[in-house]
């Protein structure tokens, strides 16, 4: 239900755009964000040495070979258009491979969800845990878990690659990688992982899409930062809610 209200809204304000094209202003200057931006920060987050605080939104990038570590604390970073990766407490999440053909992240620590409202055929958008490569197929909300070497779709598809083992996992399932012959998915009891980090998701999510209701009434009337220079479906900066949306 999250992901189809969030989608309905993405397409509702997107044809809004089109309607009034109006480009987005961004907080650092007009280049949109890449992959591995960081959207949000709660509590104690660092790249490296540095830790993160609220400046560090939409002004810092995890780069290739950089990792992302929480303590006490949650992050939100931006894959391509559309695909946000939820950071939970004392977790710890590597890039591998920030490009918009190819985005490869490798969970090393903790946990991570991915919601994931728009994915176009040309996305390669991977998430490595524990020796293994988790493709996204679809749009939906994905559960990783590198602790317990899980990986849980709540809603959508991934394409799972271990060694020479594959399979593929669908909404309502979940995998446990071991060192079996065959990888084997199983169904799952949604409610049973409606946890902390699950809500804050979805608290997420519904903040941004208030912020995509903010960004469309300002692009409808003329308000915009730079009006007529809309540059099509993307990131977008709303600075009453000092986040990117999409």
């Amino acid at each position: 239900m999250m992901r189809s209200r969030y989608k309905a809204l993405a397409g509702l304000f997107l044809a809004a755009l089109i309607a009034s094209p109006i480009w987005a202003g961004q907080p650092k200057g007009s280049i949109p964000p890449q992959p591995g931006t960081i959207n949000y920060i709660e509590g104690q987050a660092s790249i490296g040495s540095q830790s993160l605080t609220d400046k560090s939104v939409g002004s810092t990038t995890l780069l290739a070979g950089q990792s992302l570590a929480t303590q006490n604390g949650r992050a939100e970073i931006l894959l391509t258009p559309g695909i946000f990766l939820r950071v939970g407490d004392n977790s710890s999440v590597r890039m591998v491979s920030p490009g918009l053909a190819d985005t490869v992240l490798s969970l090393d620590k903790g946990r991570a969800m991915l919601e994931v409202t728009e994915i176009r055929p040309q996305n390669n958008v991977r998430i490595e845990e524990d020796g293994a490569s988790a493709q996204v197929l679809k749009t939906g909300l994905y559960d990783f878990d590198a602790d317990h070497a899980q990986i849980r779709v709540f809603d959508g598809k991934a394409k799972v690659q271990a060694g020479d083992r594959q399979t593929d996992v669908k909404g309502g399932h979940e995998l446990t990688l071991n060192n079996s012959p065959k990888l084997k998915a199983q169904s799952f009891d949604k409610k049973a992982y409606e946890d902390d980090l699950y809500r804050w998701t979805r608290l997420r999510s519904s903040y941004l899409a208030e912020a995509n209701v903010d960004i469309a009434r300002r692009y409808a009337s003329g308000y915009g930062a730079a009006p007529g220079l809309w540059y099509g479906a993307g990131w977008y900066w709303d600075p009453w809610f000092g986040a990117y949306t999409f």
